[in-house]
Parts: structure tokens; C-alpha cells; sequence
């Protein structure tokens, strides 16, 4: 018995240390668990959170489809916001390449000439004694654009129809051939001299029609008239198929087109016409401002007594011209020149040339001559 007591006190005495440091350690444990216990639970939280929110969590085939479904529908809608924004967006117009010309087409370009013009045909020649000082092409058969209205013009000055009869624009005097555009609307009603008037220095493209319409016996008549005057004066290589000069069947050349230049100049209300700077015509409530296609009428260094520009892409750009240059009436004819203004620098490379040329220049004339 007390062998047994003793054995118990010296196990106790044995183990007393051991059950101290077991408990020190287990308050240690339980101290840092409950410091690290919040951290715990908030990143089990957010993984839990992460697993609800992620599709592939789940481990659901079902919820994967489901998944892949909703970014299907996601993307589809993305791809109908784009095509509305893309729907309200203007469309850009795409890019049309020039149409040549038909002096370009034939290769009239390819003819070199000593001023190096930039037109394709050329005539310059003197109005009293018909000597041709340059000619390039001039017997070229080609598209005249606009020039065209110039015989429009003679036809209506020679009918002496009254010039303040109103006459109204209709949707036949539209551009059906170009879609060219007009500020003379559907309804505009002027005078047939103001409607000549536009024609001639503006080149108003409705205005020339309504005064082919309102001819007598209509546009058809009007037309049968402009060749049957073509044949008249001579001019063999010229046809003509309406009276804008918007269709490329209205056609001539540089011989022929000097023809007509020189007997539009004896023409006062042609001359007055062509060669106003500016026009001002009142339509409704509005006053609209015209201002004259060749710029070198307002150029004081030249003295043009009549012209004419025109331009569709089957011409070129054109311009006829009667001026005087070194004392000598001239009269200019430029077809399916190159460029927005090159008719005007070959007109301007004409005058020069002839200007610093002596043998060129009109002789002195005395008095008593």
C-alpha cells in the first residue's frame, strides 16, 4: 500500500510539469485561432462567393450550358448594339475612280503642242481674218458640255420671243440624265431673259431646258431647230440631242464650235449676257446670287466680248471665248482640258504667247488708215 502511494506520487510529480505545458500550449493554439478565425471565414467567404458566382464551380454540366448559353446571348447582343450604331452611322460613300474622257479615250492627251496646254483640242484663230493662229485636234469630234447652251441662247435671241414672258420650272426641266443639282426648285417662276440669263452665265442647267420646253412647239421642235441652224452655218461635224449640254450626244468640234463663237459675238444680248459678272434673280422671299463659271471676265487684263464654259466627264472641262489680245480679236476654243482650271491657264498661256510674240501682235495702224 505504501509502495503504491509512493509510485502514484512520483508519476504525479512526473507528469505535473508535462500537463502545464500541455495546457500553456493549448492556450497558445486557442489564442491564435481565434485571432486568425475572421481572415479565415472572410476568404472562405469569398471563395464561396467566387464558386456561386463562377459558372464552372459548380461543377453542373447543366449550369456550364446554362454559362455558355448566357455569354452566346451576351455576345449576340453586343454584335446588335454594333450593327444599330453602325446603322445610324452616315455611310461613307466609296470611292469611284474618274471616268476618262472621251478625248482621253481616243488619246488625244498623247499630242504634244509648243504652249504644252493642257486641253486635249485647241483653236485660236482671228476673228476678222481667219487666220488660225494655233490649232491642236481642231478637227476632233467630241463631247461640248455646256457649250451647248450657246446655241440654246442664238436660237431664243433670233425667235424675238418676249423676254418677260414668266416661265415656271417643272420636273421635266430636272436632271434626269446626271442628277445634277439646281437652286431653281420645282415651281421657280422667272422671266424668260432672267431664265437666259442663267443659262448663259451661270450655266443653269433648268434654265436651259424650260427655254427649249416653252419654245414653240415644244422640246422636240426646239431641238430640230438647234441642228437645222448647225447645218445652216456650216457646221458639218455638229449634232445636237438636247439643250444643257448635259447629254454626251451633244457633240462638235473646235472648227465648228470658232463657227458658232463668231456669230453668237454679233449678237448684243448674247455678248451682255455671257459675259455679266454676277446676277441676282428674287425667288419667293429669297434672293439668290449667280455668279458668271469663268472667272476671267472680272480680270481686268483681259477684254472677252463672249463666252461660255461647260464640263460633264465625257468632256472635259471646255471653254470658248471671244477676246481681244495684242489688238487682234481672237477666238479661243479649249475641249477636255485636265484639271479645274487648266481651261483658264491654257487661255492665259495663249494670251501671253501671243502678246510676247511681235509677229503676232496687230500692226500699228495710222490715222488716215
Amino acid at each position: 500500500m505504501r509502495l503504491r502511494t509512493v509510485h502514484r506520487n512520483a508519476v504525479s510529480r512526473f507528469f505535473r510539469p508535462m500537463g502545464r505545458a500541455l495546457m500553456s500550449v493549448a492556450l497558445v493554439a486557442a489564442l491564435i485561432a481565434a485571432l486568425l478565425a475572421p481572415a479565415a471565414q472572410a476568404g472562405v467567404s469569398q471563395k464561396s462567393l467566387s464558386k456561386k458566382q463562377s459558372p464552372s464551380a459548380t461543377g453542373s454540366k447543366g449550369n456550364r450550358g446554362s454559362a455558355t448559353a448566357t455569354r452566346k446571348a451576351a455576345a449576340h447582343a453586343g454584335a446588335v448594339r454594333a450593327s444599330a450604331k453602325t446603322a445610324r452611322m452616315p455611310a461613307r460613300p466609296a470611292f469611284v475612280p474618274a471616268r476618262p474622257s472621251f478625248g482621253q479615250i481616243a488619246g488625244l492627251h498623247g499630242v504634244n503642242d509648243p504652249l504644252a496646254l493642257r486641253s486635249s483640242v485647241a483653236l485660236v484663230v482671228d476673228q476678222d481674218t481667219h487666220e488660225v493662229l494655233l490649232s491642236k485636234n481642231d478637227h476632233a469630234v467630241l463631247p461640248i458640255a455646256s457649250l451647248t447652251k450657246l446655241m440654246t441662247g442664238l436660237l431664243i435671241s433670233q425667235a424675238q420671243l418676249p423676254m418677260d414672258e414668266l416661265l415656271t420650272i417643272t420636273q421635266d426641266d430636272v436632271d434626269m440624265e446626271k442628277g445634277s443639282r439646281s437652286r431653281l426648285t420645282v415651281g421657280t417662276t422667272l422671266t424668260r431673259g432672267a431664265m437666259l440669263h442663267l443659262a448663259l452665265m451661270a450655266s443653269e442647267n433648268r434654265a436651259a431646258h424650260a427655254l427649249g420646253r416653252t419654245y414653240p412647239g415644244g422640246l422636240a421642235a426646239f431641238v430640230a431647230q438647234m441642228n437645222a441652224q448647225a447645218r445652216w452655218l456650216g457646221m458639218t461635224d455638229t449634232h445636237y440631242a438636247e439643250p444643257t449640254g448635259l447629254s454626251s450626244r451633244n457633240q462638235s468640234s473646235a472648227r465648228d464650235l470658232a463657227t458658232l463663237v463668231n456669230v453668237a459675238h454679233a449678237d448684243p444680248l448674247l455678248r451682255e449676257l455671257s459675259t455679266s459678272p454676277g446676277y441676282e434673280v428674287a425667288v419667293g422671299r429669297k434672293t439668290l446670287q449667280y455668279n458668271n463659271t469663268n472667272r476671267l471676265v472680272k480680270n481686268p487684263t483681259w477684254d472677252i466680248g463672249l463666252q461660255k464654259t461647260g464640263y460633264i466627264s465625257e468632256a472635259g472641262r471646255c471653254l470658248v471665248m471671244q477676246a481681244q489680245v495684242a489688238g487682234r480679236k481672237l477666238i479661243m476654243v479649249f475641249l477636255d482640258s485636265a484639271g479645274k482650271f487648266s481651261r483658264l491657264a491654257d487661255a492665259e498661256r495663249v494670251r501671253h504667247w501671243i502678246e510676247s510674240m511681235p509677229s503676232l501682235t496687230a500692226p500699228a495702224r495710222s490715222s488716215s488708215g
